[in-house]
């Protein structure tokens, strides 16, 4: 049996920055993860300033020989039966984001996190035994981290009761346009929002690389959607005609809305594990990255003792984070399809509204502060 203090399940940006930190403390880390690094991961993948600075990540050096697509625009539209409407351009005048591939970021963080890697092989087997956790019949540890993303076996394992996860369902390609003309700006990402609010498009160049996109929050429809998008995407020549049409769907849970409960005895959830994207663009890098922070300091503070009780403040330091549970549909949700669709287009078509609310507020959740440690009760 192999033994350490921390068995981390899933190896993406929640799992690796709780390893990081959780190693700069000096405890013994092992992530499991099904995956061989650098992996292939689709993502609109795009990371504020706060995740750079959180994560103490130089953009400089990150840059050298990675992707680093710096953002100071944003263009937005809302979709209609014959395409898009008018068209808000926000400006910034310094990046307000970055563009990054997963499959690079994900492997920069994971080999940074000094932990022992574990890779290639899934979770088979988890047992409870005594005050420990045995994965796979042979790693041992007294407390799991689950980071597996929405279909992680450690969440599967401490929500055993079925529920209705109401998921964001979403198909998305990124291929390399080689040289191929392309009207999407690497500065400026285009995002095409649907009439009825429950979900949006989106192009965004980083590089020679292109990322299109579309996810909502109910999965009927959701082909044909991506059908119709991609085709006027190409109609308007916007992206290139020959560019992959083979869309890779992925599903996810947004905070709020998500029944997973983070902790158990030994046991947190971090990431899209728990269901911390955000709800109103779907955007789950910080949170994860701030949620496997979040996690380790909870571990730290926890003093080797790993019971639920001991644990709990990491659930309340999520909701003060990230907020608590939505009860009831939103406004938008209730409103008539045609009274939806009319506000939306006014909304969208107002340049404050869009620079204040859509962009600042619900994409770069620039109003929220730096994580700090947690309140204390």
């Amino acid at each position: 049996m192999e033994r350490c203090d921390v068995l981390v399940v899933g190896g993406g940006p929640a799992g690796s920055s709780c390893a990081w930190r959780l190693r700069r403390a000096g405890l013994d880390v092992v992530v499991l993860d099904k995956a061989r690094f650098p992996r292939d991961k689709l993502c609109a993948g795009w990371i504020t300033p706060p995740v750079l600075d959180v994560l103490e990540i130089d953009p400089a050096d990150y840059a050298e020989g990675r992707t680093l697509q710096p953002i100071t625009g944003f263009r937005t539209s809302r979709l209609g039966p014959r395409g898009p409407g008018r068209e808000v351009e926000t400006r910034f005048g310094e990046p307000v984001s970055y563009g990054i591939r997963r499959c690079e970021f994900d492997h920069y963080l994971l080999e940074r996190s000094g932990a022992r890697l574990e890779v290639g092989e899934p979770l088979a087997t988890l047992e409870r035994r005594g005050d420990a956790w045995v994965a796979n019949d042979r790693l041992a540890a007294p407390v799991l981290i689950g980071a597996g993303g929405h279909f992680c076996p450690v969440a599967r394992t401490l929500n055993r009761a079925p529920r209705a996860e109401p998921i964001v369902a979403a198909q998305e390609i990124e291929p390399r346009l080689n040289g191929a003309a392309c009207r999407i700006a690497g500065d400026t990402p285009e995002l095409f929002f649907c009439p009825d609010l429950r979900g949006y498009g989106w192009c965004f160049r980083k590089g020679d690389y292109l990322n299109v996109g579309f996810g909502r929050q109910d999965s009927s429809g959701l082909r044909s959607h991506v059908r119709a998008f991609f085709d006027w995407l190409q109609a308007s020549g916007k992206i290139p005609r020959d560019v992959a049409a083979r869309w890779p769907g992925h599903a996810y849970l947004l905070r709020g809305s998500s029944p997973r409960e983070p902790v158990g005895d030994g046991l947190l959830l971090v990431g899209d594990a728990a269901g911390l994207a955000y709800p109103a663009s779907g955007e789950g890098i910080r949170p994860a990255v701030e949620s496997g922070l979040m996690a380790a300091d909870t571990l730290l503070a926890a003093d080797g003792r790993y019971d639920r009780a001991r644990l709990e403040p990491y659930a309340r330091w999520l909701t003060e984070r990230f907020g608590g549970p939505v009860r009831g549909r939103p406004l938008h949700d209730r409103l008539p399809a045609g009274v939806r669709g009319a506000a939306a287009g006014w909304l969208l078509a107002n340049p404050w509204f869009t620079r204040n609310f859509l962009i600042d507020r619900a994409f770069l959740q620039r109003q929220q502060p730096p994580l700090e440690a947690p309140t204390q009760s």
